[in-house]
């Protein structure tokens, strides 16, 4: 592993517990949709409102991992994955004024599954960080995905 110039660690996102009204919500209206597919004879989307509303309700149930982050002299390294500047488009910094949210380190790469990478930069001084990447990657204004809006509209 190349050497670390930053290293910090964080969660993908703050834990948000889910209280068990959420749950009778999500079962109610995927039972509504689930039915309502059913109605009109599709089955497969039955299915797929089934799994969804299920995979919902587990991913909601767990708490994010800590992971790792390391900006080395070649990259950005996750856990054990090394994502090289070479591999990356763009980078920008979110900061959010109100609510207390870290810094959060936006990049775009050329990977197919991971196009883009939200970093928080809590524990690491975030201007220094901003610093070297300004040496290694393009900067550019970036927007939070429609994914990210959606989650954090669930409470993710």
């Amino acid at each position: 592993m190349p050497r670390a110039v930053f290293e910090w660690s964080g969660r993908e996102y703050d834990p948000n517990p889910k209280s068990g009204d959420w749950y009778w919500a999500t079962g109610i209206i995927a039972t509504a949709l689930a039915l309502a597919a059913l109605l009109f004879g599709n089955i497969l989307l039955t299915l797929l409102i089934v799994i969804a509303a299920i995979t919902l309700a587990l991913h909601a149930a767990k708490h994010p991992p800590t992971h790792r982050f390391m900006l080395t002299d070649r990259g950005l390294a996750i856990d054990n994955d090394l994502h090289p500047f070479e591999n990356m488009a763009s980078f920008s910094v979110f900061e959010y004024i109100e609510g207390g949210k870290p810094p959060m380190l936006s990049i775009k790469t050329d990977s197919w599954f991971a196009p883009q990478l939200v970093i928080p930069l809590s524990g690491v001084n975030a201007d220094a960080v901003y610093e070297y990447l300004l040496q290694h990657v393009d900067e550019s204004q970036h927007h939070h995905s429609l994914s990210d809006l959606v989650a954090a509209w669930l409470g993710f």
